[in-house]
């Protein structure tokens, strides 16, 4: 499959679907991730787009569309996480009707976030102490070690809460030939962790596989909380999409690749060859700045 182009770079841009899809095609790309932040309002125009250029849907990213009591851009308005029963029943449906988009523009997967213990709060003040160049000192150490204790305290209930339903997600996927890619977040708070993945994964079946984000795993490593290579080597086996973008240390992500701090020579040949590549850039990224990308990354990992 080509690299593909996350719409997130330029959906805000738009009212109308069709001219927001024919720019991405103007660029040169025939392969589009239709990203979070859609609105309904813009389908019919996307669809129109999709049924004359038949470009290819790499992905499509939870929730499609956007819903309609959301005015804002927020993948996490719903979380399966939720301490209340509506709103992890909202991500379900909303999880389902985007998987019912994916089978119809014969997109392969549906990128979920499972949500955060939004209880805690253990990743902020970290990132404070490494803006503040304490990332070395006791007190960090400290701090991670009490923020370790604190999330293992709540895990276990937590992620059985999620695996609930996304288990029921999983289901209606595979029954359309959609496959559900769970993403890793750049939270110490989100579920699953990336030591986690693997088990998760195992209860969730053959309709789920890993999708990894680059941006959130550098973030999670320049926090001292994780080996981005060594994690990905990990899941290497299981993953089936990423999300490219770089990170400007610590933690300004969604930048063209090759613009930050992100080594991609050593971390790009672990994808598989099967694996969705998506350039997920941030709306303040240049056309020629993502051009330039694009043909850098496949000058050198063709």
């Amino acid at each position: 499959m080509n690299l593909a182009l996350s719409t997130c770079w330029n959906s805000w841009r738009h009212q109308d679907g069709r001219a927001l899809i024919e720019e991405i095609l103007d660029l040169g790309f025939d392969t589009i991730e239709l990203s979070h932040g859609l609105r309904s309002s813009q389908l019919e125009g996307i669809l129109a787009a999709w049924e004359k250029h038949r470009f290819t849907v790499s992905s499509v990213h939870n929730f499609l569309p956007m819903p309609i009591e959301v005015t804002t851009d927020s993948p996490d308005c719903y979380e399966f996480t939720s301490h209340r029963p509506k709103d992890r029943e909202r991500a379900l449906k909303l999880t389902q009707a985007t998987v019912d988009w994916a089978a119809k523009l014969k997109a392969p997967y549906v990128v979920v976030h499972t949500g955060r213990i939004r209880s805690l709060n253990l990743t902020e003040p970290l990132r404070k102490m490494v803006e503040m160049g304490e990332v070395h000192s006791r007190n960090f150490v400290a701090k991670k070690i009490a923020a370790v204790r604190a999330r293992e305290a709540v895990a276990a209930a937590h992620s059985q809460r999620v695996l609930a339903l996304v288990q029921e997600a999983v289901a209606h996927a595979g029954k359309l030939g959609v496959r559900l890619g769970i993403e890793n977040r750049e939270y110490y708070e989100a579920v699953p962790l990336e030591r986690e993945f693997e088990s998760f994964l195992d209860s969730l079946g053959p309709h789920a596989g890993y999708w990894h984000d680059f941006g959130h795993a550098q973030i999670k490593h320049n926090l001292g909380l994780i080996d981005h290579r060594e994690h990905l080597e990990r899941m290497a086996s299981r993953l089936v999409g990423c999300h490219i973008h770089d990170t400007q240390p610590p933690f300004r992500d969604h930048r063209p690749p090759f613009q930050g701090s992100t080594p991609f020579d050593d971390l790009a040949p672990l994808i598989p060859p099967h694996a969705v590549r998506v350039l997920e850039m941030s709306p303040r990224a240049e056309k020629g700045q993502i051009l330039a990308a694009a043909a850098e990354w496949k000058r050198r990992y063709p």
